[in-house]
Protein backbone atom coordinates (compact mmCIF):
# COMPACT_ATOMS: atom_id res chain seq x y z
CA UNK A 1 0.00 0.00 0.00
CA UNK A 2 2.98 2.22 0.54
CA UNK A 3 4.14 1.57 -2.24
CA UNK A 4 1.43 2.63 -4.19
CA UNK A 5 1.12 6.20 -2.36
CA UNK A 6 4.88 6.77 -3.39
CA UNK A 7 4.77 5.79 -7.05
CA UNK A 8 1.13 7.74 -7.19
CA UNK A 9 2.71 11.02 -5.47
CA UNK A 10 6.27 10.70 -7.95
CA UNK A 11 3.27 10.35 -11.00
CA UNK A 12 1.49 13.81 -9.85
CA UNK A 13 5.11 15.64 -9.03
CA UNK A 14 6.15 14.22 -12.53
CA UNK A 15 2.81 15.28 -13.69
CA UNK A 16 3.22 18.56 -12.23
CA UNK A 17 6.43 19.21 -13.38
CA UNK A 18 6.05 18.38 -17.28
CA UNK A 19 2.68 20.86 -17.32
CA UNK A 20 4.75 23.23 -15.84
CA UNK A 21 7.50 23.37 -18.45
CA UNK A 22 5.27 22.76 -21.21
CA UNK A 23 3.54 26.23 -20.65
CA UNK A 24 6.82 27.50 -19.82
CA UNK A 25 7.90 26.61 -23.28
CA UNK A 26 4.51 27.54 -24.96
CA UNK A 27 5.13 31.45 -23.40
CA UNK A 28 8.21 31.15 -24.62
CA UNK A 29 8.11 29.74 -28.11
CA UNK A 30 4.87 30.83 -29.41
CA UNK A 31 3.12 34.27 -30.79
CA UNK A 32 0.84 35.97 -28.33
CA UNK A 33 -2.25 35.38 -30.85
CA UNK A 34 -1.40 31.47 -30.40
CA UNK A 35 -0.79 31.43 -26.55
CA UNK A 36 -4.05 33.26 -26.04
CA UNK A 37 -5.82 30.79 -28.10
CA UNK A 38 -3.79 27.93 -25.96
CA UNK A 39 -3.93 29.47 -22.37
CA UNK A 40 -6.49 32.01 -22.34
CA UNK A 41 -6.42 35.97 -21.73
CA UNK A 42 -5.09 35.71 -17.98
CA UNK A 43 -1.72 33.61 -18.87
CA UNK A 44 -0.74 34.31 -15.15
CA UNK A 45 -3.37 32.12 -13.59
CA UNK A 46 -3.65 28.86 -15.96
CA UNK A 47 -3.24 26.48 -12.95
CA UNK A 48 -5.79 28.50 -10.83
CA UNK A 49 -8.37 28.70 -13.55
CA UNK A 50 -7.93 24.56 -14.24
CA UNK A 51 -8.50 24.31 -10.48
CA UNK A 52 -11.11 26.01 -10.37
CA UNK A 53 -12.86 24.32 -13.05
CA UNK A 54 -12.63 20.79 -12.12
CA UNK A 55 -13.46 21.67 -8.30
CA UNK A 56 -16.77 23.70 -9.95
CA UNK A 57 -17.35 20.48 -12.81
CA UNK A 58 -16.50 17.98 -9.56
CA UNK A 59 -19.15 20.02 -7.41
CA UNK A 60 -21.65 19.77 -9.97
CA UNK A 61 -21.45 16.10 -10.42
CA UNK A 62 -21.72 15.16 -7.04
CA UNK A 63 -25.19 17.40 -6.32
CA UNK A 64 -26.55 15.86 -9.39
CA UNK A 65 -25.79 12.35 -8.09
CA UNK A 66 -26.77 13.18 -4.55
CA UNK A 67 -30.30 14.47 -5.98
CA UNK A 68 -30.72 11.64 -8.09
CA UNK A 69 -30.03 9.19 -4.60
CA UNK A 70 -32.43 11.74 -2.52
CA UNK A 71 -35.20 11.16 -5.41
CA UNK A 72 -34.89 7.33 -5.30
CA UNK A 73 -34.28 6.66 -1.49
CA UNK A 74 -35.69 9.66 0.12
CA UNK A 75 -39.40 8.80 -0.35
CA UNK A 76 -39.02 5.00 0.74
CA UNK A 77 -37.84 5.52 4.29
CA UNK A 78 -40.92 7.08 4.99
Amino acid sequence: MFKRIVWIGVGAVIGVIAVSKAQAYIKAKTPDNARQFLLGPDQERVGIRTLEGLVHDFNVARQAREDELNRRYAGSVH
